[in-house]
């Protein structure tokens, strides 16, 4: 999934074992589909909260950040809170990783499919953007910066298997 780190899990596992280990990248809006249907074995996944159907362990919860263009009056202040994103547009996407019971300021036209479209709109002028510090980094450009953002919900990376095809491999990466 987009903006997770893998990485030393993988290199615990193959510490541990040699059965191959095979990285698929899935976009967050399959991320669940791909695992309930069995295409993979296990995913690292953003969720708000555990999926009933899943068995999931939480790894870590990312700091919620906005996104705001370099010269953007926001950017003279360390931390910012959704009240002083009102009356800014603001850009969802369609993949919006973080569960909102209510959107901060203004929702732009048209929302793009994912964050990277929605980068390029926010470098473009036409908004600001709300996701996990992880996305922000992962879409980085030298003309856009990012704060945190307070009064937010927060995502959290979780490793999500299927309990029904759960087996001797699964609980080994488990214990990774």
């Amino acid at each position: 999934m987009p903006g997770t780190t893998p990485q030393k899990w993988v290199a615990a596992w193959r510490d541990r074992t040699d059965v191959p280990l095979e990285l698929v990248h899935a976009p967050v809006t399959d991320q669940l589909t791909l695992i309930r249907a069995g295409d993979v074995d296990m995913g690292l996944v953003r969720l708000g909260e555990r999926p009933h159907d899943l068995h999931a362990i939480p790894l870590y919860t990312e700091t919620t950040v906005v996104v705001v263009p370099a010269d953007h009056v926001l950017t003279a202040v360390d931390e910012v809170s959704t009240d002083d994103l009102e009356g800014e547009v603001v850009i969802r996407t369609l993949d919006d990783p973080l569960t909102w019971q209510s959107h901060p300021g203004q929702p732009a036209v048209g929302p793009p499919p994912d964050v990277a479209g929605a980068v390029e709109l926010v470098a473009a002028g036409v908004g600001l953007l709300v996701v996990p510090q992880s996305l922000a980094r992962l879409h980085h450009r030298r003309d856009l910066t990012y704060r945190p953002l307070t009064g937010a919900p927060t995502s959290t990376v979780q490793l999500a298997w299927h309990p029904d095809r759960a087996d001797e491999r699964t609980e080994t990466f488990v214990g990774v």
